[in-house]
C-alpha cells in the first residue's frame, strides 16, 4: 500500500447556504465512502503565491490547486478509481493523483 496525494484544481464555489450545506453533505459523504483508505481529510486551499527560482514572487498558484486530501491505496489506479463521485467534478473542477515516497 502506498499513499497518493488528490490534489484537487478548478471548481466553483457554492453561492447560496443551501448550495454551501448540499455541498459539504456531499464531501462528507464522499470522504465518509472512502473508509479506512482515508489518511488526511486534507482541507481547501486559500490565498497563493507562486516562487520562482530567482526568488520573484506572483500573486496566485500557477498550478490552480483547490485543496487536497490524502488516500491509501494499492496502486496508482486504484487510487484513480477512488476519486469517482468526488463532489470537485460536480462543480467543474478536476483531481490529479500523485504517489507519495517517503523519504525517511
Amino acid at each position: 500500500m502506498s499513499n497518493y496525494v488528490l490534489a484537487y484544481t478548478g471548481g466553483s464555489m457554492a453561492e447560496t447556504e443551501e448550495e454551501q450545506a448540499a455541498a459539504m453533505a456531499a464531501w462528507g459523504a464522499w470522504i465518509g465512502g472512502l473508509g479506512d483508505s482515508l489518511v488526511d481529510a486534507g482541507n481547501p486551499f486559500g490565498a497563493s503565491a507562486s516562487v520562482a527560482s530567482d526568488g520573484a514572487t506572483t500573486e496566485g498558484g500557477a498550478s490552480g490547486l483547490t485543496g487536497y486530501s490524502i488516500i491509501s491505496a494499492d496502486s496508482l489506479d486504484a487510487a484513480t478509481v477512488a476519486t469517482k463521485g468526488c463532489p470537485v467534478f460536480s462543480s467543474g473542477g478536476a483531481i490529479e493523483v500523485y504517489e507519495i515516497f517517503p523519504v525517511m
